[in-house]
C-alpha cells in the first residue's frame, strides 16, 4: 500500500545536528499516522516521534523532547525528523512507519504500524 525510503543517517558527534527523511509513494488514503522508531543497540525497538496525517498533531518521546522536531511536507508527501544536541544514547537504527490508528495519547507500539522502511544508522560518539 506504501512505500518508504528513508535517508540521512549517518556518524556525528556529540552535539551535532541530523535531519532524517522518509518519501512515501504508493497508495496513502489509509494512512493516519506516520512516525520515526529507533532501535538502540540491544533495546527493543520505540517510537522516537509521531505525527498525525494532517500533521495537526505530533508527540515525541520524553527523551527526545526539545531536541527533536518531526514535522511534513504535504506537497512532497515526505517525513522529516530533526535532530539537534544528538547524545551517544540516540545512536539506533531509525526506521520511518505508516499506521492505521491515530492515538490521540501518543503511545504508539510498533504494531500499531504495518508499513516501514528499511531503517538507517545514526551513530553518536563523544
Amino acid at each position: 500500500q506504501v512505500s518508504l525510503e528513508e535517508s540521512g543517517g549517518g556518524a556525528v558527534q556529540a552535539g551535532d545536528s541530523l535531519r532524517l527523511s522518509c518519501a512515501a509513494s504508493g497508495r496513502s488514503f489509509n494512512v493516519h499516522v506516520m512516525a520515526w522508531f529507533r532501535q538502540r543497540p540491544g533495546k527493543e525497538r520505540e517510537v522516537a516521534a509521531a505525527i498525525s496525517w494532517s500533521g495537526e498533531s505530533t508527540h515525541y518521546r520524553d527523551s527526545v523532547k526539545g531536541r527533536f522536531t518531526i514535522s511534513r511536507d504535504n506537497a512532497m508527501n515526505t517525513v522529516y525528523l530533526q535532530m539537534n544536541s544528538l547524545k551517544p544514547e540516540d545512536t539506533a537504527v531509525y526506521y520511518c512507519a505508516a499506521g492505521l490508528k491515530f492515538r490521540l495519547s501518543g503511545d504508539y507500539e510498533e504494531t500499531d504500524f504495518d508499513s516501514w522502511g528499511q531503517g538507517t544508522q545514526v551513530t553518536v560518539s563523544s
